[in-house]
């Protein structure tokens, strides 16, 4: 099985930034098509933030265009999300998130979330 595990999230003051980390790993990966973030805040529903796939495209929601930059290391099967200009509606639980991983050279995929890390920004 594969796991993800995540890192980075963190209290800080508005206008702060943040760094998350998530990495999968658990079993022989050999690729990942698309790695990113979601984030739900409490009684909100789960909403994309941002996603590359491993092509280097990527998808930005719009609340977060210009202040969050995602990126992937395909090596070390990992993604990141660079936060910046924090704001007390970023505040929420983020989750990682991996779609198609190639886990068997005979097409084998597997997709999945993280556990999730708490960002909380205060004003």
């Amino acid at each position: 099985q594969v796991q993800l595990v995540e890192s980075g999230g963190d209290w800080v003051q508005a206008g702060g930034s943040l760094t998350l980390s998530c990495t999968a790993s658990g079993r022989t990966i050999f690729s990942i098509y698309t790695m990113g973030w979601y984030r739900q805040a409490p009684g909100e529903k789960r909403e994309l933030v941002a996603e590359m796939t491993n092509d280097g495209s990527t998808t930005y929601a719009d609340f977060v265009k210009g202040r969050f930059t995602i990126s992937r290391d395909n090596a070390k099967n990992s993604v990141y999300l660079q936060m910046n200009s924090l704001t007390p509606e970023d505040t929420a639980v983020y989750y990682c998130d991996v779609d198609r991983v190639l886990i068997d050279p005979d097409g084998t995929t597997w997709s999945g979330w993280g556990q999730g890390t708490q960002v909380t920004v205060s004003s």
